[in-house]
């Protein structure tokens, strides 16, 4: 991608990758066109080429503005999860994916993609696995990385079962099914986590 040095580039930029994020939540990567994406971003195709030369480096761009979007909304919680009690940091941590695929729908799309996406979308798990981790330990400071590291493996595949329940099409008890998930969380946190916060205070 050609990095843009004026604040119109800028707008056009991101403009493009407005329209490509609604494309491939759309048609999907392999369906998607550059000229529709151009046509939806009310651009020329020139434009669009000028920028991101080909649709892989597009999408590449794509994912990497969702990752940092995402990583963001876990350094916010991380900022605070000290203060936070350990029922309050599940009930936060357990919508927070669900919510992220809700405002941005490609990003499932690209990450889950054959290729150098699904290359990326590896990467983004383990950068959020390292970031749920950093999460759990500002709750737990004394929590062992031996202990830390496998229990953020499972916490994320929690926040990823919210998001499977949240898209399943057509199922009645989705509410209930996402309470009983934050309940699951809620009560292993206040075992794990609760546990080890007792531990470092009665030292």
């Amino acid at each position: 991608m050609r990095e843009p040095q004026r604040e119109r580039g800028r707008a056009r930029v991101a403009a493009l990758l407005a329209a490509a994020g609604t494309v491939f939540a759309d048609k999907g990567f392999d369906a998607a066109t550059m000229t529709e994406i151009a046509r939806r971003a009310g651009a020329s195709i020139g434009s669009l080429y000028q920028f991101f030369p080909t649709k892989e480096l597009l999408a590449e761009a794509l994912i990497g503005h969702y990752a940092d979007a995402l990583h963001a909304r876990l350094a916010a919680l991380e900022a605070m999860a000290a203060a936070l009690d350990t029922d309050t940091l599940a009930r936060r941590l357990l919508p927070l994916l669900v919510e992220f695929r809700v405002d941005h729908p490609a990003f499932a799309t690209l990450a889950e993609a054959p290729g150098a996406q699904a290359v990326r979308g590896g990467a983004i798990r383990a950068r959020l696995r390292r970031q749920i981790q950093a999460i759990l330990r500002r709750q737990a400071p004394d929590l062992p990385e031996e202990r830390a590291e496998p229990l953020a493996v499972a916490v994320l595949q929690i926040m990823k079962a919210a998001v499977a329940l949240n898209t399943e099409p057509g199922l009645a008890v989705r509410d209930a099914a996402l309470g009983e998930l934050t309940l699951m969380l809620r009560r292993h946190l206040a075992m794990q986590l609760g546990a080890q916060r007792k531990d470092s205070t009665a030292l």
